[in-house]
């Protein structure tokens, strides 16, 4: 396994923690460390849906001076899609 060195600023609560919570695992700070961004990782979708990316862009509800309800009212449909 080829492993590369990272550097990572800690605030010292964090770095308390991290040191308590290996120290109680019986791990390094490193193996810690790790899991965690594995466990991160894995946590996150890869295949986001694109209401999920709009969300994450912040380009939900950002057009100004439109209908509230613009996305449900039948009546805004009136001929799309033709």
């Amino acid at each position: 396994m080829d492993n590369t060195k990272i550097s990572v600023r800690l605030d010292a609560e964090t770095e308390r923690r991290l040191r308590e919570a290996a120290r109680a695992a019986g791990k390094n700070e490193s193996e810690v460390v790790r899991e965690a961004l594995t466990a991160y990782f894995a946590g996150q979708r890869q295949d986001k849906s694109v209401l999920a990316l709009a969300q994450q862009a912040g380009v939900i509800g950002c057009a100004k001076g439109l209908p509230p309800d613009l996305s449900t009212n039948k009546e805004h449909f009136e001929g799309f899609g033709r």
